[in-house]
């Protein structure tokens, strides 16, 4: 068997939890089956059974198009380019809406099986018309037509399903609920210290751990005005970068620069920072704490869970399927608008039950010890990225046959 995956983000080139999926899904599957990646970028690459060659756009053929659409345009040339090179794989397996329009061409030119993994939906993401304008009518309808068209859709939770089911015309049949997964021999809790010294965290107060994009879904600017509510012995350890427009980089650098005026040990570490850095975060902070207010899944969370950390979450979306409330961490409940969907209706008390629940954890040391070990047991028994690479082996088989 050979499968063609299409995606935007393949390592160097990560920046979100797709890519993080995309990464580890490709490497089991090779160990399965020919692999061949077309992404974005300039990789290329072959080793044994997987191949990857990265599509680079110098994009200026639309300087003079609107700064919003100028993404929208270099996302449909790359597509087309991606699919360039005639392919002898049996099956397409698209990742976002970045690479779906590229899996609607290969399914139609070549003739092959389409599979489309829902990491998020475009309709739960009304925010994304801030970064995209008039852009985001053109993904909402690359992601429609693409999973209305596909011959097999991967949700990675199972309320994600039947949110497949709730805004697309889709059989219920054709979708199948695979979980993201994690390395199991990666993602283990070390004693290095060196990227706290770097960035001078103390080592011996407690802090309370985010990691991820400045984007609306993830929620970081209600863990900031919940820094406020924080017991003052705590430090707050910030990893984020790669915002998603100006505007919510700069509500961002507001917000810390107010906390930062009631108290010092507020660390903002404003760049991606490579896995063992981050793997460095997870095993020293006390809680990690994922203020999502739309997830399908959150690969942050088991990956903390993985290094002995307990969690503090929103209890929305694949969270609630990852996060068991009160033994590997803290649910915290989220009651959202329905006049502006996915925000608080009272954000103030969001952010003051975020801080409830990580004082609660931090000054209960048997609770949370018996958080971080019942983390990494659960993250074992059901994340594992190798039988997921089974699953989906599975699922292209009955496709293929």
């Amino acid at each position: 068997m050979k499968v063609l995956l299409y995606t935007k983000e393949f390592p160097p080139n990560v920046y979100g939890g797709a890519g993080v999926h995309i990464e580890y899904l490709s490497r089991e599957l090779a160990k399965l089956m020919q692999v061949e990646v077309r992404c974005f970028g300039e990789q290329d690459a072959h080793d044994g059974t997987l191949s990857v060659k990265g599509i680079s756009l110098n994009g200026d053929d639309f300087k003079s198009s609107e700064a919003q659409l100028q993404a929208i345009f270099k996302t449909l040339q790359t597509n087309i380019l991606m699919n360039a090179d005639t392919t002898d794989a049996q099956l397409v397996h698209c990742h976002t809406w970045y690479a779906q329009f590229a899996g609607i061409i290969a399914k139609l030119c070549y003739g092959i099986p389409l599979v489309i993994t829902t990491h998020s939906l475009e309709p739960l993401r009304p925010w994304k018309r801030e970064q995209l304008g008039r852009g985001y009518d053109m993904s909402s309808w690359i992601e429609k037509t693409a999973i209305e068209m596909a011959d097999a859709v991967i949700a990675v939770s199972k309320e994600t399903k039947q949110e497949v089911l709730q805004y697309f015309n889709v059989d219920e049949k054709k979708v199948k609920v695979i979980y993201n997964g994690i390395d199991l021999k990666q993602y283990v809790a070390t004693s290095e210290t060196s990227v706290l010294d770097k960035y001078g965290i103390d080592k011996i107060k407690p802090y309370v751990l985010f990691v991820g994009r400045i984007t609306r879904q993830k929620g970081i600017i209600h863990l900031v005005n919940a820094i406020k509510y924080l017991d003052e012995n705590i430090q707050i350890v910030l990893c984020a970068g790669a915002p998603d427009t100006p505007e919510i980089a700069k509500e961002m650098e507001i917000s810390v620069n107010a906390a930062r005026k009631e108290r010092s040990n507020i660390f903002w570490i404003d760049e991606m920072l490579d896995k063992p850095s981050v793997i460095q975060l997870y095993s020293h902070a006390d809680v990690f704490c994922c203020p999502s207010i739309y997830e399908p899944f959150g690969i942050i969370n088991i990956e903390a869970m993985a290094c002995n950390t307990a969690v503090v979450a929103s209890a929305v979306g694949g969270i609630k399927e990852v996060v068991v409330d009160g033994e590997t961490g803290i649910l915290v409940p989220l009651e959202q608008q329905k006049e502006a969907p996915f925000e608080p209706v009272n954000p103030d008390q969001f952010s003051r039950d975020l801080a409830s629940a990580v004082n609660t954890i931090v000054q209960d040391k048997p609770l949370r010890e018996t958080m971080a070990k019942n983390g990494r047991k659960r993250v074992e028994e059901t994340f594992d990225w190798v039988a997921i690479a089974e699953e989906t082996k599975l699922l292209y088989n009955q496709l293929i046959d």
